[in-house]
């Protein structure tokens, strides 16, 4: 990562003109600035970049992610064309797994047509690469260009980087948070002069009691509505895996990440990933408000073993050597578990789907089932 970079010399220049800009509107810059964005010109995957989603540490997880979308179109009486759309598919790693599962189901294989939302040029053409050989594949920059019909959706680490707004409290009430410079051209977390009118009316009540100082983070629900709306009108249902917390809460968990270290997300803007945690409780409300019905969240290494990974990964290891099965268990591991270094408690599943879906695999206890309207 470079001493310095050209979208900080924006950011100083929108600074200077406009004074301090609120944290959802830099950390939107520093992801997607058509010149200098993080995402806009790199692959940031794997070991040689800046972080390694779960896709990347096994192929269990996207055959898991196949064999889950196969119960939804079981669910959704096996329509003859399933779309099977990926939000930020990373290199199609993810994908490429999932299909392989799915060819064991000639029906569904057949009917599938394939839609990656994606903006960066870059991991598109490695996702061309990786899913070479497989049909009716389609290049979208959102959701709302995907065609209209029943529907699978995957969002695996998508919603973190979409941007977030921070409130702190003062007695004055809450301020929005801003990125400010100081004389020397140094980045710097200041807050706005003014409360925003009323805000504390749209907190959830565990966050109303916060103490002075306090930062509450929130994002707008566009996009989960727009998952929520289109899986309610057209059938379907999509699967949510971030890392995150259960319940609304105050707490700072804006944070940057460049070659699997964390750093100073005001530091070298557009050179690191910059990342927020996802609130499920505020996604779930907003499923819920326009409808659709939430399944979960529960915890990734709960999703994925009630999915049945650990059968499959005893699976793998009885054909494989020594080494590759120590390699499948820790994989098993990092994917599952709990402690340092392990995603199985902080990242979540949750599922928002057509009301008429009543349970799903892995996030309901009940065998999955579809109510007759």
């Amino acid at each position: 990562m470079s001493e310095t970079s050209p979208l900080l010399d924006e950011i100083r220049k929108l600074i200077r003109s406009s004074g301090p800009m609120p944290v959802w509107r830099y950390m939107e810059l520093c992801l997607t600035d058509p010149q200098y964005g993080y995402y806009v010109s790199r692959d940031p995957l794997g070991r040689e970049g800046d972080f390694t989603t779960a896709p990347e540490v096994s192929q269990m997880f996207g055959e898991l992610l196949g064999l889950w979308s196969a119960s939804i179109w079981r669910a959704i009486e096996s329509p003859s064309i399933l779309r099977l759309v990926e939000l930020g598919p990373g290199r199609g790693t993810m994908m490429a797994d999932a299909l392989r599962a799915l060819r064991v189901l000639p029906p569904l294989y057949q009917s599938l047509s394939i839609h990656l939302v994606e903006v960066n040029p870059v991991l598109r053409e490695k996702q061309r690469e990786t899913l070479s050989g497989a049909p009716n594949i389609a290049w979208h920059e959102t959701i709302d260009d995907v065609p209209e019909g029943p529907a699978v959706i995957l969002a695996n680490e998508y919603f973190d980087v979409l941007p977030v707004h921070q409130m702190v409290r003062r007695e004055t009430g809450w301020h929005e948070r801003t990125v400010g410079m100081d004389a020397n051209g140094r980045l710097y977390f200041a807050a706005a002069p003014e409360p925003t009118p009323r805000f504390e009316v749209l907190l959830p009540p565990l966050v109303r009691a916060a103490p002075l100082g306090a930062v509450f983070e929130w994002r707008p629900d566009t996009e989960i509505m727009k998952l929520a709306t289109r899986v309610r009108d057209q059938d379907g249902a999509a699967l949510i895996v971030d890392y995150g917390h259960l319940r609304s809460d105050v707490g700072d968990t804006f944070q940057a990440i460049a070659r699997h270290s964390y750093s100073d997300p005001l530091q070298n803007p557009g050179e690191a990933d910059v990342t927020a945690h996802v609130d499920f409780q505020a996604l779930a409300r907003a499923a819920e408000d326009v409808g659709a019905r939430v399944h979960g969240p529960v915890t990734q290494g709960d999703f994925l073993k009630r999915l049945g990974v650990e059968a499959r990964a005893a699976g793998l290891m009885a054909k494989a050597t020594h080494e590759v099965s120590a390699d499948i268990a820790d994989a098993l591991k990092r994917l599952t578990d709990s402690g340092r270094g392990g995603m199985g408690s902080m990242f979540k599943a949750m599922a928002v789907s057509d009301p008429r879906i009543t349970s799903i695999a892995g996030l309901s206890d009940r065998p999955d089932g579809y109510e007759q309207s």
